[in-house]
Order: structure tokens, then C-alpha cells, then sequence
């Protein structure tokens, strides 16, 4: 069941948007003998004016939609509100001459999708940032590249992602409900991870080259409109904010990053958080993301949304009636404070415009802040 009405952003710009894929850029893992290509979608800042008489972006391509299908077997209609599937967003609207902004990489979680957190990304452009959102073939739901290509989501590696699938669902409820410090906590997730999660651990590294990609185009080609000089922000959800740690821990470029509900896989046995952090969680999934709270040499902050369940974060928030799926928490709250700590925290660690994000916990959220660790 679609909601009425879709957020709308709330910033001082309208929002702009256009594709860019980046062909073959190396051997293709999944796929031994061929080549993986990388498709980024762009939202940007436009004056509003500029966007008067434009059409909005088609939200769910028909290839999207089989998307749906394929993985979930049911989709979206449009059929009695073809309006309904429009973004709050214009392709190729004019851009602000002589105006470039920061930049914000979001990537999505996994048998998920590149515009599977558009209202975020949305609201994000509509206060003056880029946001490149990356896709990730074959383990998205639906990746389509400019040459008109469709990849759909590769049933075969839902098996492979937890092994045994038992035994691993076993030992990560038991996680959920675990006690005990969060180094503690860090510790058994790695021990399990170790044992049954080998898989995801190792599509954290392709995740990581997939951004790299995206961000070497934007940097030869997005000059005159992103403006690179403080660094880059990044922010995802699921296995997307997974690779935000990733990039903020192991990738220079990165200054800052937000890691949406998503729980830490991958061998971070030597790392250390040097950049700003914020991990966002539900209850369910809050002592399964400890690592992000040891081990860092900069402010990292802890939000808990109360009656949010993991995929409530995304877009089907506004889309999907399961409560058991998305939490009871209502869409519109959400998406205001989940922007809300986005947008406190990039305009302090990637704006500059501010010396801390102005964060408080409330109704809906608990906020905490952990000052520097090194243990």
C-alpha cells in the first residue's frame, strides 16, 4: 500500500538529477570472466525557479518494478495513480552557474536499490549537497546502467550470505540479545561473523572499490559542481552504512560518515575510526554495531530510534504497511529525524558550518556521545 503523499524537501533548493555509470571497471568476482560496472545516481542543488514547468523524475522505472518482482515477488501500482510515481526531483534541470557544493556518497543495503533512500537524498540536495547514491550489480534488486542494461538481484547469494543459514540466524538473535561492554560485544560479533558470515565479510572490499569508482568520475567529470576541498561525507543503510565505516576508516577522502542501522561486517581487526561518526540503530540491532563505539580517535555518536524495525530506514517506510518490518514508528516522524541528524551532522563535519551538530534526544530518538578511545 502506497502512502498519499511522499515526503517533499524542505530546503532551499529544488533538487536536480541525472545518471552516470562507470563501464567495466574491473574483474567482475561474482561473475568470474566478466567485468563489474558501476551506476551512480546524482541529486544536486537547482534553484527553484529554474525547475517551474519541469516534469518530475519517474520514481520506479519499469525495470525497477520487475526489480520487485523478481525479489520479492510483488511490486508497486501506479495503475490508478501514475503520479504517484514521480520523485520530488527534476532530470537534468539546470545547474547553478559558478556554484559547486559538498559531497555526500550513499549506498544502499543489500537486494536493495539506488533510489531505495531517495527522500533522504533528496532532502539532503534541497540543502545544498551532492549526493551521489551508488549501486551494487547483482546484489541490488534492480542496477541499470546507462547503456539501457538491467542486472537483477542474483537469487544464488542470498544462500551464500549466511552459512549455515540456520546456525547463523541462531547465533545472531542470540547477538541481539547479548549483554556486556561494547568491546565485549565487538568481540562475540566477530567471533560469529567469522564463523557463519564469510561471505558478506568478503564483499566489503568490492562495496569499498565500487565507491572509489564513482568518486574517481565525479572528480574528473563533477568538478564544476561538487566542491571537494573539505573532503567528502558518506552515509548508508544496512550494508551501505557498513561501507560508510568502511570508507571513513580506511579511505583519505572521506571526512565524516553515518552508518544507517547497519551491522558491521567485514575484518576490522587493526582499524581505527579517525573521522567523525554517527551510527544510527533500531533496539533490535543495537549491541550487534558496537564496534563503531571503540576504537576511534574522534567523536562518535550514538542514535536509538524507538519502534523502528531495520527496513523502516529506507523509503518503504512510506510504502510498505508491514509493521513487523518497519517498525510502528510513523514515516513522517522518521524521515524528519532521521534528516534531521544527517543534516546537523554533515553541516558541522563536512559544511564546517557549525563546531557540533545540535542533537538531543527526544520522543522518537536517544542520543549519545562517545568523546575519543583508544582502547
Amino acid at each position: 500500500m502506497l502512502k498519499k503523499e511522499f515526503p517533499k524537501p524542505t530546503g532551499e533548493y529544488a533538487v536536480g538529477t541525472f545518471t552516470y555509470t562507470v563501464k567495466d571497471d574491473r574483474e567482475e568476482v561474482l561473475k568470474p570472466g566478466t567485468m563489474r560496472s558501476v551506476a551512480a545516481r546524482v541529486y544536486y542543488p537547482v534553484l527553484k525557479e529554474s525547475a517551474k514547468g519541469l516534469r518530475k523524475t519517474v520514481a520506479l522505472s519499469d525495470n525497477m518494478l520487475k526489480g520487485f518482482k523478481h525479489s520479492f515477488k510483488v511490486a508497486p501500482s501506479f495503475r490508478k495513480n501514475p503520479e504517484a510515481n514521480q520523485s520530488e526531483c527534476y532530470t537534468n534541470a539546470e545547474r547553478i552557474p559558478g556554484m559547486r557544493f559538498p559531497l555526500i556518497m550513499f549506498n544502499h543495503g543489500y537486494n536493495s536499490y539506488r533510489e531505495g533512500n531517495s527522500f533522504l537524498c533528496i532532502e539532503l540536495a534541497s540543502h545544498g549537497y551532492v549526493v551521489i547514491s551508488v549501486a551494487h550489480s547483482m546484489e541490488g534488486m534492480c542496477t541499470e546502467l546507462d547503456d539501457g542494461t538491467a542486472i537483477f538481484y542474483d537469487k544464488s547469494l542470498s544462500k551464500k550470505t549466511y552459512d549455515p543459514m540456520l546456525g547463523a540466524a541462531w547465533a545472531l538473535y542470540r547477538l541481539m540479545k547479548a549483554r556486556g561492554t561494547d568491546g565485549e560485544l565487538a568481540s562475540r560479533f566477530d567471533k560469529t561473523q567469522n564463523k557463519y558470515c564469510r561471505f558478506l565479510m568478503g564483499r566489503l572490499p568490492e562495496w569499498v572499490q565500487d565507491n572509489q569508482a564513482a568518486l574517481n568520475y565525479a572528480k574528473e567529470s563533477l568538478a564544476d559542481l561538487i566542491d571537494f576541498e573539505k573532503g567528502v561525507g558518506v552515509t548508508g543503510h544496512s550494508m551501505g552504512g557498513n561501507t560508510a565505516y568502511a570508507l571513513c576508516a580506511g579511505n583519505p577522502d572521506f571526512v565524516c560518515g553515518i552508518n544507517i542501522d547497519g551491522a558491521l561486517f567485514g575484518d576490522y581487526t587493526d582499524a581505527v575510526q579517525t573521522k567523525p561518526f554517527m551510527q544510527i540503530s533500531c533496539r533490535n540491532n543495537e549491541y550487534v554495531v558496537t564496534r563503531a563505539y571503540v576504537r576511534h580517535t574522534k567523536l562518535v555518536y550514538k542514535v536509538l530510534f524507538r519502534n523502528m524495525q531495520h527496513v523502516g530506514f529506507s523509503d518503504a517506510k512510506h510504502m510498505l504497511p508491514f509493521k513487523s518490518m518497519i517498525g510502528k514508528l510513523d514515516p513522517d516522524t522518521m524521515h524528519e529525524n532521521l534528516c534531521r541528524c544527517h543534516l546537523e551532522f554533515f553541516d558541522a563535519y563536512l559544511k564546517r558550518a557549525k563546531e557540533l551538530p545540535d542533537l538531543k534526544s527526544n520522543d522518537v530518538m536517544t542520543v549519545s556521545v562517545y568523546p575519543p578511545d583508544m582502547q
